[in-house]
């Protein structure tokens, strides 16, 4: 489901989320006065007001699921990321289409960090809370720490909406909130107002309250506004009316910031200018970063890139942006089920081209005997699993790393498959090549691990040069491969490259090439049927020895000081466990970090790397998948930390545990 615009005739359903993609170089406006007294900057009444300079902040926007927060956070660090500050994005959504509106299941929230220097987490705690009902501040109150922030519409609090949420009296008023810094503004009625001239009703026009409230926090810390302006008058386009009325809302916030007394201070957060290399930087999500990376490896491949998907959250995103680029000979399928879209990729890589089918956890389930029956066809195929909370349908909006033992072995019989792990949103790109490369050379399926914690995340990506990207092109077979003892030329489906053991590609219609297909075991070599037990044991380890012989990089080990104790992570742990190891090493605790792309096969040099250190914790969202491969694989007393509530974990929290582990 697609992001809309809150606004009087179009109201936001956020139900499946919003990935917060931004354009690329969006104009940098930021502080810039307007001509004309609606522009922001010059209400007659602006005063001078103190600017400070911070380095870095958190903002948390919530309220209802349709009051339009994940719009809201999106188009705020669309202009973060204009302005060239470093980012990271935590959208937080309910799982159901329209929640019941003003409950604490309905509370949509999304979290937003920039900074002037490198940053790897959304934050533990947000600085400033904007709290559009009272459900929302109830939700998130727990997060902000003493002193933060925090703007509340008191428009919506009255009796009935706070006895809802379990609120006996008005937190506004009695008392409980003299520890934060609480900035009450009447959002609904202050947007009716300023939207009086528009003609239209008072719910029609209430609905653009998300918009005032960007405008407020857009003047609080001097963020760009005319990329937001375009964007709602591009997004409207055929609707003018309702796009002049979000800009008036949002121009009114911003300027009830600059003139109302109760906002005495504005914060200055510089680009991020150090944190960068050189080169040209967009906004982008992981789901984002995933699609571009698999239409980079279609084009480095000169191969059709064909998707057999069906949509489920959070992996629907790659099947609506990859429908975009026909131009770049993509095809997607959007099938009646998984096993019909796994089904159909499958076909299209026996076919000739680079194959992905998309999916989450349940849909893996269902998928697993055409998983298997692509290792035993040894075609190429990419198996995206955008991880989420389960066992069955578990929480489809929320986060968790508990479907790798899936991804190894949730398939009958011996059916080996690598497995790949982005650790950023922005690595989803580089992660989608290497398991291009991994499918096309040693003809596999492979498992692409992400989650919904990066799948709907953003921050900021160097967009790569194309002489930067890896060639993928590959040979197809044209002939035959083969000499029969009686000299006799044939072509043998099974007959394997003696470095990679991958068999050759025979693309259907070639003459000459034809050979049985099936989840019948092959003879080696010839392809044809066989229940012989010697050939079944011989090639159950031939396909097992072809996945083990990956080649894949040593593992990266960073330890500037020596330390006893390793933190091994994988996937979307980076961020915090990172940012965990910098707040040790800040205090003085010799710790060292290392973090796995492939879990299937290996590195080489993990077994050297584990057996360096007295101690090795495995921080993960499960309850300790890899730390049991790990254990199995090594023999190494590996220590677990585990959480698995559906959100990734915070950078404090972590330090804690890992100092924890080190002095035990």
């Amino acid at each position: 489901m697609t992001s809309q615009v809150s606004s009087p005739a179009e109201h936001a359903d956020e139900a499946d989320g919003v990935s917060a993609t931004g354009d690329a170089h969006e104009a940098l406006v930021g502080g810039q006065r307007h001509s004309g007294t609606d522009e922001p900057g010059t209400a007659a009444a602006a005063v001078a007001k103190e600017v400070r300079k911070v380095d870095r902040v958190i903002i948390r926007f919530a309220g209802d699921s349709g009051d339009g927060m994940q719009l809201t956070g999106d188009r705020f660090t669309s202009e973060t990321a204009s302005f060239g500050n470093d980012l990271s994005t935590l959208p937080n959504f309910p799982a159901e289409i329209r929640a019941p509106a003003g409950t604490l299941p309905g509370v949509s929230s999304f979290q937003l960090h920039f900074a002037d220097h490198d940053i790897l987490t959304p934050g533990d705690a947000p600085n400033v809370l904007v709290a559009m009902n009272p459900a929302a501040l109830k939700a998130n109150i727990g997060d902000v720490p003493r002193g933060g922030e925090i703007i509340v519409n008191t428009d919506e609090f009255a009796k009935r909406a706070m006895a809802k949420v379990g609120y006996d009296a008005s937190p506004l008023e009695d008392g409980s909130l003299d520890a934060y810094q609480v900035h009450p503004v009447p959002l609904t009625t202050l947007t009716i107002e300023a939207l009086k001239d528009f003609g239209l009703s008072r719910k029609e026009a209430e609905r653009s309250k998300n918009m005032f409230a960007l405008g407020l926090l857009s003047w609080m810390y001097h963020r760009p506004t005319e990329g937001t302006e375009a964007f709602l008058r591009s997004k409207f386009a055929k609707k003018p009316q309702i796009a002049e009325a979000n800009i008036a809302a949002f121009r009114a916030g911003w300027n009830f910031g600059e003139t109302t007394e109760d906002f005495a201070v504005s914060y200055e957060v510089a680009p991020a200018s150090s944190a960068f290399p050189t080169g040209t930087y967009r906004n982008i999500s992981g789901n984002l970063a995933l699609s571009y990376g698999l239409v980079a490896a279609g084009q480095q491949a000169d191969l059709p890139l064909y998707l057999g998907s069906y949509p489920i959250t959070p992996a629907s995103d790659i099947l609506h942006e990859l429908s975009k680029h026909k131009n770049f000979n993509v095809r997607t399928f959007q099938a009646e089920d998984e096993i019909a879209g796994i089904g159909a990729a499958l076909g299209a890589a026996f076919g000739g081209a680079l194959a992905v089918t998309t999916t989450s956890g349940p849909g893996v389930a269902l998928k697993s005997e055409t998983i298997g029956l692509a290792v035993s066809l040894e075609l190429p195929l990419l198996i995206v699993d955008i991880q989420r909370g389960g066992p069955s349908t578990g929480l489809p909006t929320k986060t968790e790393q508990a479907d790798l033992l899936q991804a190894m072995y949730g398939r009958n019989g011996e059916a080996p498959v690598p497995v790949v792990a982005p650790r950023t949103p922005a690595d989803c790109f580089d992660a989608a090549l290497d398991a291009a490369r991994i499918a096309l050379e040693y003809r596999t399926p492979v498992f692409l691990l992400s989650d919904g914690y990066l799948a709907n995340g953003s921050e900021p990506w160097r967009v790569p040069e194309v002489d930067e990207l890896p060639d993928l092109r590959v040979q197809f077979a044209t002939g035959p491969n083969h000499q029969l003892a009686d000299g006799t030329e044939v072509f043998w489906p099974y007959k394997r490259d003696p470095q990679t053991l991958a068999r050759p590609w025979a693309v259907p219609g070639t003459p000459g090439l034809e050979h049985r297909i099936g989840g019948i075991e092959k003879q080696d070599g010839t392809g044809n049927i066989s229940y012989d037990p010697a050939n079944h044991d011989f090639m159950v380890r031939t396909r097992q020895a072809k996945v083990d012989g990956i080649v894949v990089p040593d593992l990266e080990v960073d330890d500037p000081d020596g330390a006893t104790t390793l933190v091994l992570g994988w996937g979307s742990t980076y961020g915090p466990i990172t940012a965990a190891v910098r707040r040790l090493r800040a205090e003085g605790v010799p710790i060292a970090q290392a973090h796995l792309r492939h879990l299937n096969p290996f590195p080489a040099n993990l077994g050297d790397v584990l057996g360096r250190y007295a101690k090795v914790v495995v921080p993960e969202m499960n309850l300790g998948q890899l730390a049991t491969l790990i254990r199995a694989k090594y023999l190494v007393d590996a220590i677990s930390y585990n959480q698995v509530n559906g959100m990734p974990f915070k950078a404090e929290q972590l330090a804690t545990a890992l100092k924890e582990a080190i002095d035990d």
